[in-house]
């Protein structure tokens, strides 16, 4: 099914978070009707909440086909990883939405409105979100998903094979202008990219590296500013 730029792509997106909702919401009636002593009404409302679980799911496998897995055994490792790194980025996208975007908005409308039980409630679920984006790029580091470091290591490699045959590596440069100038990590071959930024340590895109403040750490090993080199790129053919 071809969704892209339908509306039935925006259809099933709403549905998807209807049906979350749903779920959320009797969980909480579920609960409370518990501590009232209400436990047949407790079950059904639990009942309820998997079976919304069940509707979201389907509507999100309509959303994203490629997480479909019918026959794990048919997958081949490359296939497991890419879809693995799929979750994690979708994952890493949501919450990045959220600490970057939702939560700052919600927290100053509260503000505007004089709610502060509310504006307590957005900063601490954005700090929230924020801890959550990083622990999935850990995540996405350690499961080696970072695809940047593995296409880094991967054209080393090569380079060695190459010299063992007597073939000369790629003649490389670093760019001159700091707004494009990449740096590496020589600690775990992180490598900065002025265009992206570093969003979740408050680095916005287009943001060039001596710009960055001297405190600032490697988002994946966490060595300091100064490990950093500037990142040389083969020469295109």
């Amino acid at each position: 099914m071809d969704l892209t730029n339908s509306n039935t792509a925006k259809n099933l997106e709403a549905a998807f978070g209807g049906e979350s909702m749903a779920n959320r919401k009797y969980l909480f009636f579920a609960e409370v009707t518990r501590q009232l002593g209400m436990s047949e009404l407790s079950k059904l409302f639990r009942e309820t909440a998997n079976q919304e679980t069940e509707h979201a799911f389907a509507h999100f496998r309509l959303m994203h086909p490629e997480l479909v897995v019918d026959d794990v055994a048919s997958l081949t490792p490359e296939q497991k990883k890419a879809i693995a790194s799929r979750c994690l980025e979708l994952a890493i996208e949501g919450e990045t939405y959220e600490y970057m975007t939702m939560y700052p908005e919600f927290a100053q409308q509260a503000r505007t409105d004089r709610d502060g039980n509310a504006v307590v409630e957005f900063e601490a679920q954005e700090a929230e979100s924020r801890e959550h984006a990083q622990i999935f790029r850990k995540a996405a580091s350690n499961f080696g998903f970072l695809t940047s470091i593995e296409n880094y290591h991967a054209n080393k490699y090569s380079e060695a094979l190459q010299a063992l045959d007597g073939i000369a590596a790629a003649p490389k440069v670093k760019s001159d202008n700091p707004a494009t100038q990449k740096w590496i990590c020589r600690q775990c071959s992180m490598i900065y990219d002025p265009a992206i930024g570093d969003v979740d340590s408050g680095i916005a895109p287009g943001t060039p590296f001596d710009a960055i403040p001297a405190d600032w750490k490697c988002p994946i090993c966490g060595a300091e500013k100064k490990m950093f080199v500037p990142y040389e790129e083969a020469i295109a053919a």
